[in-house]
């Protein structure tokens, strides 16, 4: 079995970072109110689309900082 080097136990730093948007969205009693309200949504319906989105972003930007350098693409690309 092959030890982690020091690249990879930071790149799964980045992970926690995942996290965020199960906390966001967990927290129900902060966000179970109506207003403000966002072009006629009520607060309890933009805040979870706004973690969609940010959940996106998120999932993206782990992925390209833990994504393994160097490596050679399959199918001879």
């Amino acid at each position: 079995m092959a030890l982690p080097d020091a690249s990879a136990h930071a790149s799964r730093r980045w992970l926690w970072l995942l996290l965020l948007p199960w906390i966001g969205v967990l927290l129900v009693p902060v966000y179970n109110i109506d207003q403000p309200r966002l072009l006629g949504l009520p607060f309890f319906y933009w805040y979870q689309l706004l973690w969609v989105l940010i959940s996106a972003v998120l999932t993206a930007l782990v992925y390209f900082k833990t994504k393994p350098k160097g490596k050679a693409r399959k199918g001879g690309q």
